[in-house]
């Protein structure tokens, strides 16, 4: 048949009543007519057919629906045309009014994120229910097939998330999260690759040094905190942390006393996946006996959680979270540190320790769990910086 579709627009006879968008589905000198869902007045009609549309308001809103039914009407018309057999305006026009099964991006993502809570992958979970909400505001509400995710259309959500004041590393996470989201859709033939991220910002922007060096952490081992349980626990968690080769306080809050196996400590990183052995060092064995007594009846190894349940144990666990990094600021402020301690910050500070003391990057990457060298350099960015700056005040010094 090999048909082709035209997008029109018919005004209403009667005054201050919207008009009509159809599509013409042409074939051989014959012309069928198709209506859309869409109405609007011709004012917004001229404004949708302009191609600098504003794509966050009414008209790029009205512009992505009436390109959606246009995209599934051509689909259709491919399809019949690849079975090489004759058919009939109605059959097409009969599958694109029963046709609900067209891969658009906010189903899939929240049947992506259904995946990843049944899987308790609860925190990833949580990230990609943030993408989505960020980018359903920006649709107006409205879901789009994958084949409108263009790099236009990337390009413009760039710019709304800019002009709302969001930070480019949350721009970038959010823009990550739906590059995966995008190209699962590919793999599993939903869409064509067309790269509609090639244009924007994906990378992470180095962020403040956030690491200490040795003296405070000698100083934090020798301060007495026992008359202030709370700031004990953090101190505690952030020396073990530490002492762990730098281990994130998420796997530091899961870890059981199963996971202790003779001299070692071993767990699965929950980020990776990737497991790790760490040898039980006199200073880590010291904190976990301090803990004993308080976790008689569950199977962790600090007094954090109790939860067996996924869902209620996450509850647990963000609570936790949140209480760690207000004890680490109090403890900032009653050791009269410069630097604001965080739950990142022991990470970090292993890190930068061990560079300081010229361990080679694979080892200090290996030690962390990173899956490539690259993350940690990432990690190691600002002592480059310090290093530099310690160059520069001797270089002054010595001009006297």
């Amino acid at each position: 048949m090999n048909a082709f579709v035209n997008v029109k627009f018919r005004a209403s006879r009667v005054a201050g009543k919207p008009g009509r968008v159809f599509y013409q589905l042409v074939c051989g000198g014959r012309v069928r007519q198709v209506a859309s869902s869409v109405s609007l007045s011709e004012a917004e009609w001229k404004a949708v057919q302009r191609q600098n549309a504003d794509p966050d308001d009414r008209t790029g809103r009205l512009k992505r629906r009436i390109e959606a039914e246009w995209l599934r009407l051509c689909r259709i018309v491919r399809e019949l045309d690849a079975e090489m057999r004759p058919y009939t305006f109605g059959e097409v026009v009969r599958r694109f009014r029963s046709r609900s099964d067209d891969p658009s991006v906010l189903a899939f993502l929240d049947a992506r994120i259904a995946q990843l809570a049944a899987e308790h992958r609860l925190s990833t979970a949580r990230n990609y229910r943030r993408a989505r909400t960020s980018f359903a505001v920006f649709l107006g509400g409205e879901d789009i097939p994958f084949d409108l995710l263009s790099e236009r259309l990337i390009a413009s959500y760039n710019a709304f998330l800019l002009r709302r004041g969001v930070v480019r590393n949350t721009v970038s996470f959010y823009m990550r999260i739906l590059r995966a989201v995008y190209n699962r859709a590919v793999r599993e033939g939903l869409t064509e690759q067309k790269y509609p991220f090639a244009e924007v910002y994906t990378g992470v922007d180095r962020t403040r040094k956030r690491a200490v060096d040795e003296a405070v952490i000698r100083r934090m081992r020798d301060a007495d905190l026992a008359a202030t349980p709370d700031l004990q626990l953090a101190r505690d968690l952030f020396l073990f942390s530490f002492y762990t080769r730098g281990m994130a306080f998420v796997d530091v809050a899961h870890l059981r006393k199963k996971d202790l196996c003779g001299g070692e400590l071993s767990y699965v990183r929950r980020k990776t996946g990737r497991r790790m052995l760490v040898r039980l060092e006199p200073c880590m064995r010291e904190i976990i006996r301090r803990y004993e007594p308080l976790t008689d009846h569950t199977p962790y190894l600090f007094p954090l959680l109790t939860a067996s349940e996924p869902v209620a144990r996450d509850i647990q666990y963000r609570m936790a979270l949140n209480a760690y990094n207000r004890w680490l600021g109090r403890l900032s402020e009653r050791l009269g540190l410069e630097v604001k301690l965080t739950s990142y910050a022991s990470r970090h500070s292993w890190a930068t320790t061990a560079r300081n003391l010229d361990i080679p990057i694979p080892v200090i990457s290996a030690g962390m769990g990173h899956t490539s060298c690259r993350t940690t350099e990432i990690y190691l960015a600002s002592l480059e910086n310090t290093t530099v700056d310690r160059a520069n005040r001797m270089l002054l010094a010595a001009l006297g």
